[in-house]
């Protein structure tokens, strides 16, 4: 079997066999099928699309390049939650502990960012102290006593996925639909989880720019979950505005905790409540009412945040933030971004947004930048909002470095005045089960 083989098949439209991505993945992998011709197999793949077998077979394949997680000796339904990723998603975070209240245990790998802030990874170390990397056996016994527990993504799970997206990284492949759903779906199927909540972002700030895309992503990945038997269900979300107020990694686990305690803000502390009773009711079996009643129910006793506190100290981290939140890394605020004139906003583009961050020091522009945890912005008035020429709209907490004039001219581009308020826009469009 010759590589240049599959790469003509695929060009020419042709369905690939399950040999043949065994074959490729196994070779990509091992080091021995050179980038060159594992990039043009991917700019194949991204232009010719490829069959809902085909992407089975890739994501079986991915999961069979590593190591699988044995969860079955930890007690009860093991719940994993997924986010494709968004401006101010720090949605993970709050939901874990909320689910894990509940009485649903949460293993929850994830990454780090590279882009407008750090990923769930790099905001949950801006807690000083907090550890991500923990061996098998500490694992293991975290998950029997507290039922969550946040970890970096290893190397050896799904390692052919690692090798595929740093490629599809910089060879404009990324927005692939397949790709997508068998790099995500790998992993979370290594993770060996029972059951799977997916969060599909929509808009300006995502992948998936149309409702249309994003629902397909999802149809996809619920589809590959059931063919695997893990019940997968995903729900999708609002992406056109940053989500809550806080972009940064301290910044937003401030909100988190605020969340936590039966506060914070609307659109966030709504989407939180919706996945939390996803993972209830897929975990317990019981109705959508009688799950976001549970949900609610932790939340307003302080049960959900007394679990953060047990993760963030079983974690190293010091649990005196929680009470406390000066002890997070600081960025005192610089003059804010005003309004520059009165009326309604009307948009505030996500993926700007984000942007600026990014250039205030909450994210990475590149691998090897460093990031300032205690960097970002708070959006002071979201789309709807009223205001008037000169009140503040986004305050900005530039870290060592920050390109403030850079960010502030992003700023200008992302939020519009209109004279009347736009229309409501939904924080959750959809769910596909």
């Amino acid at each position: 079997m010759r590589v240049i083989d599959i790469i003509v098949k695929k060009r020419d439209g042709g369905a690939l066999t399950r040999a043949e991505i065994d074959f490729v993945v196994a070779g990509v992998t091992a080091g021995t099928i050179p980038d060159y011709q594992t990039s043009a197999l991917l700019m194949a793949m991204l232009l010719r699309d490829m069959s809902a077998e085909e992407t089975a077979w890739l994501t079986d394949a991915m999961v069979a390049s590593g190591h699988r997680v044995d969860l079955s000796g930890i007690p009860g339904v093991k719940a994993g939650k997924h986010s494709t990723g968004g401006v101010g998603d720090k949605t993970s975070i709050v939901v874990a502990p909320i689910v894990a209240a509940c009485g649903v245990v949460v293993a929850k790998s994830s990454g780090r960012g590279l882009g407008h802030t750090g990923g769930t990874i790099d905001k949950l170390e801006s807690i000083p102290g907090f550890r991500v990397a923990m061996d098998r056996d500490r694992f293991l016994t975290a998950l029997r006593r507290i039922g969550c527990v946040f970890v970096g993504q290893t190397p050896d799970i799904a390692p052919a996925d690692k090798k595929l997206y740093a490629l599809r990284d910089v060879t404009g492949t990324v927005e692939s639909i397949p790709l997508i759903a068998s790099s995500i779906m790998s992993k979370k199927i290594a993770e060996g989880t029972n059951v799977l909540v997916l969060d599909v972002k929509v808009g300006r700030g995502a992948f998936m720019k149309t409702e249309v895309d994003a629902r397909r992503l999802a149809e996809t990945m619920v589809r590959i979950g059931a063919r695997v038997g893990l019940t997968t269900e995903a729900v999708l979300t609002a992406m056109d505005a940053p989500l809550g107020c806080a972009v940064g990694n301290a910044l937003e686990i401030d909100e988190c905790i605020e969340v936590l305690s039966g506060r914070g803000p609307s659109d966030l502390a709504e989407l939180c409540v919706a996945l939390a009773a996803r993972m209830v009711r897929l975990a317990g079996g019981s109705d959508e009412r009688a799950a976001e009643a549970r949900v609610r129910s932790v939340i307003g006793s302080g049960a959900a945040l007394e679990k953060f506190r047990e993760v963030v100290q079983n974690q190293g981290g010091d649990p005196r933030i929680i009470d406390d939140r000066t002890r997070l890394p600081h960025v005192p605020a610089s003059d804010p971004f005003t309004a520059p004139r009165t009326g309604f906003v009307a948009t505030m583009h996500a993926d700007l947004i984000g942007r600026a961050s990014m250039l205030l020091g909450a994210g990475r522009e590149h691998l090897e930048s460093s990031i300032d945890p205690g960097a970002g912005l708070r959006v002071l008035a979201k789309p709807g909002d009223p205001v008037h020429v000169g009140d503040a709209i986004v305050e900005l907490h530039p870290g060592a470095g920050a390109r403030i004039d850079d960010a502030r001219a992003l700023l200008a581009q992302a939020v519009t005045i209109s004279d009347g308020a736009p229309p409501p826009v939904p924080t959750i469009y959809g769910i596909v089960a």
